[in-house]
């Protein structure tokens, strides 16, 4: 691993994130996509990002924004993106038919030892990687976004991935101090999107039955379980709720088991119910002011991170 090329494909929201996170590192970051101004106009972006990170405090890494700026380079054809490159990070948009045709071409131009990674958020990695030279070389890494903030990374081998390049990218991110978690084997939604949609559609079904409306369902994890979450996940909560995990289930086991069989079915996120929460949320955040909202949310997990960052510090220091 003496290379420190890094080939991001795709220069959209993802892609630029990726972008700063590796320059970070000290890693020098060619960045590709369909049009050179797409790439400019990333550039551009990158840079203004960078400089208002440095101004909050929370740039990545030893380096000035200027120093990391001028590690990001764009480049006009695949070729030259991907050739010698240590990692790639696909960042295409969601699409299999794409992706196969990304990969096929990134399969020509990879070096046997480059690790090739998709940024998707719930393609399983086989339906892509199947039939290419490369295979074993192919895993997911899905970052959560906005991944400048919210550090997780999910890495997902593909049934033929190589345990070593598994290994090797969760060293390269953790490198760029993000949160790698490691999944034995592929499965749909990944560990994120499972959790999240399995919270997403009992709050669906509290709406559609009148138990709450929006507004309430929504404080439940703003107010509730968010904060509870955000230092430690819901087994550890649970260990600490009780006498250790399993002093827990034997206070509390019967009643999630007999609670869980009143949980909503599996819905389609469609009809009268779709109408009558878009419009509560609406009347929350108009579609005008969805940009504003998105800026607040993105301070908020700013301020979260710093505070993160510190108690981190205090507890190396202890």
């Amino acid at each position: 691993m003496t290379s420190r090329k890094i080939a991001i494909i795709g220069s959209g929201l993802i892609g630029r994130s990726w972008a700063m996170l590796f320059a970070g590192a000290g890693y020098h970051v060619n960045l590709f996509d369909v049009t050179q101004e797409l790439v400019e106009n990333a550039i551009k972006d990158i840079e203004q990002q960078l400089h208002a990170l440095a101004a909050s405090g929370l740039l990545r890494g030893n380096l000035s924004a200027a120093e990391q700026l001028t590690l990001i380079t764009g480049t006009k054809t695949l070729k030259e993106c991907v050739e010698g490159a240590l990692y790639v990070q696909e960042c295409v948009p969601e699409n299999l038919e794409l992706k196969k045709k990304v990969y096929a071409e990134l399969d020509e131009l990879a070096d046997d030892n480059t690790i090739i990674a998709s940024s998707t958020s719930c393609i399983l990695p086989s339906l892509f990687s199947e039939n290419l030279k490369h295979r074993s070389n192919v895993l997911v890494a899905h970052p959560v976004n906005p991944p400048f903030y919210v550090p997780l990374v999910e890495l997902v081998p593909a049934p033929w991935t190589a345990p070593e390049v598994v290994v090797k990218a969760r060293k390269i991110m953790e490198e760029l101090g993000q949160k790698p978690v490691s999944l034995s084997r592929e499965i749909p939604g990944f560990a994120l999107n499972r959790i999240q949609y399995a919270i997403l559609n009992e709050c669906w079904y509290l709406a559609q039955e009148g138990i709450l409306d929006v507004a309430d369902i929504d404080a439940v994890m703003s107010h509730g379980l968010g904060p509870r979450y955000a230092f430690m996940g819901p087994l550890e909560t649970a260990h600490l709720n009780a006498e250790g995990m399993e002093n827990y289930c034997e206070r509390y086991g019967e009643t999630i088991y007999n609670v869980s069989q009143t949980l909503g079915p599996v819905n389609r996120f469609e009809g009268d119910n779709l109408q009558k929460v878009n419009q509560q949320l609406l009347d929350q955040v108009p579609l005008e002011k969805l940009q504003e909202k998105r800026a607040w949310r993105n301070n908020c997990l700013a301020s979260l991170a710093k505070l993160k960052q510190n108690i981190d510090k205090e507890q190396i220091d202890d």
